[in-house]
């Protein structure tokens, strides 16, 4: 059910990789994903109809031309699937721009249904965070939208749907965005990698216990809901049983070239629904920023496993000092795991092959303790305005798991209430007694303050997405320093759709939207 992946390379100005994407949770007919070699009548007629995915590009400068339209995207020799694209890749094309820079990106909407785009971790103007209902109305098929705002922060970012968003996502409605700094660091090779995972029998997914009722959302039942694999008060996801890199899996990953000498940059994006952990193997790395924001005198680090969750980026580096073939691959037990994996091949060299051990248990690098310390923005014992509790959690309704905040399911969640200046700590625990919950501000930038009691005694951690393990709690601060109505939410975005979403509303902001309660077309999750 999961999504795609951009797969660009830039040595330069070359890309690489077909994105990918999957997702039966969106009402495809998936039973062209045919595990062998068999291709079924049913898969033909759609590849008759539908054109073929086409490989990720780079789109720079001060305008944009996006479209949304349909593809098929071949994700190895066995699987191919119907999907919704930007410019006809999944990921979509990587907008790379410059700090300082005014962009205008233009969406014309070519799918069957309406769509929007938020610009994930991005502080734009309120106006332009494209989520329906909230911001701006979803674009409807044949119109087109144009999306105008200022690259003030630099970084690794990201983009996709925020209608219906849990299937959208899904049916590979994103791309990469990436806002190069004035004074930027100048690297030999880069390469951006989104990780993603799917489903090869969706078949399964009916035969999980409980769906979702989204009624008490105000929404109409989300089709991803009946494929959720769910058990008592879990949220099971071991139907998700291919991973990819760049929206191929395995050996039809393309390989990242280097050469000795060279110093590499990797750009990481989760665009799924799973945390993945991920090994460079052979070589000593630094993690230079988190969700574009840097990170203040990074160590290298070597042989330890770096946890991306949905919704998060990672740039790392490492100098190609070692010649030969190496992994650069997940962790973990579940059954896709072995496809999400990369070679590194050094150019000129086939001396030396390197072999898996996904399986192996490595330590997990702790950014909390990650990086030089000093004194961020914010201090635990300043004065706030505004404090809040997200106690998070898993519960049931009329037989089925929502997903929850202080108890309570969107729209009836209480806001986080502000005005423009104040000062705001937040607070979030997770009570979800399996489920991890991501949680995603729009607009805003937090500081990580304390993880389970305990200060943050690495770099200061700047961050848009984080990760909240069960029983895990955490300590946030942002200053409101960016007027508008502003979604904070799980970036699982299954979560999301069953409950998992407050607001930060300005009391000092007046939008010039204003939404037709007639019109139904609008669904922000």
């Amino acid at each position: 059910m999961k999504k795609l992946l951009v797969g660009t390379i830039l040595a330069g100005v070359m890309t690489f990789g077909a994105a990918c994407s999957n997702s039966s949770m969106q009402g495809h007919d998936m039973s062209n994903m045919d595990t062998k070699d068999e291709k079924t009548s049913k898969a033909s007629e759609v590849s008759e109809q539908i054109p073929l995915a086409t490989n990720t590009e780079v789109l720079s400068g001060n305008e944009i031309h996006l479209t949304a339209k349909e593809a098929l995207l071949e994700i190895n020799d066995h699987v191919k699937l119907p999907v919704y694209t930007f410019n006809g890749s999944v990921p979509g094309p990587q907008i790379r721009i410059k700090q300082g820079d005014t962009v205008k990106i233009h969406l014309k909407n070519e799918l069957p249904e309406p769509v929007a785009i938020h610009w994930h971790g991005y502080p734009v103007p309120n106006s332009q965070d494209g989520v329906p209902g909230v911001t701006m109305n979803a674009i409807k098929p044949g119109e087109t939208f144009t999306y105008e705002f200022t690259a003030t922060v630099p970084g690794t970012y990201w983009y996709h749907s925020h209608q219906e968003s849990a299937k959208q996502v899904d049916k590979g409605l994103y791309g990469t965005f990436i806002v190069e700094p004035k004074d930027e660091e100048k690297v030999d090779r880069e390469y951006t990698l989104v990780l993603d995972e799917w489903m090869s029998n969706p078949d399964e997914g009916h035969m999980h216990t409980n769906t979702v009722d989204h009624s008490h959302m105000g929404h109409e039942n989300h089709s991803d809901s009946h494929h959720m694999h769910m058990s008592s008060m879990e949220h099971d996801m071991s139907m998700y049983d291919i991973f990819t890199l760049n929206g191929k899996s395995g050996s039809a990953v393309e390989p990242l070239k280097v050469k000795k000498g060279e110093k590499v940059r990797l750009r990481l994006v989760n665009a799924g629904y799973m945390s993945h952990k991920l090994h460079l193997h052979g070589h000593e790395f630094k993690i230079t920023a988190t969700d574009g924001q840097p990170i203040k005198e990074p160590q290298l680090i070597k042989d330890h496993l770096l946890n991306i969750a949905p919704g998060e980026r990672y740039d790392i580096e490492f100098t190609a000092d070692n010649p030969g073939e190496w992994l650069f691959e997940c962790h973990g037990e579940m059954e896709g795991t072995d496809g999400m994996k990369v070679k590194i091949q050094y150019e000129g060299e086939t001396n030396q092959t390197d072999k898996a051990n996904e399986k192996e248990d490595l330590p997990i690098v702790d950014l909390t303790n990650y990086g030089k310390h000093e004194l961020g923005p914010f201090m635990l014992d300043q004065k706030y305005d505004v404090e809040y509790t997200m106690d998070l959690g898993t519960a049931m309704n009329k037989g089925s798991i929502v997903y929850t905040i202080n108890g309570i399911t969107f729209p009836d969640t209480a806001p986080v209430i502000v005005k423009t200046g104040d000062l705001v700590k937040v607070r979030i625990v997770n009570n979800s007694p399996k489920d991890e919950h991501p949680m995603h501000l729009h607009g805003h930038f937090f500081q990580v303050l304390t993880k389970n009691g305990k200060p943050i005694s690495g770099s200061p951690l700047i961050k848009d997405s984080l990760n909240v393990e069960p029983g895990e709690e955490y300590v946030v601060a942002f200053k409101a320093d960016n007027p508008g109505n502003w979604m904070f939410h799980c970036h699982e975005l299954h979560h999301a759709s069953a409950g998992m979403v407050t607001e930060v509303i300005y009391k000092d902001y007046k939008t010039d939207y204003k939404p037709d309660p007639n019109d139904t077309t609008n669904k922000p999750e």
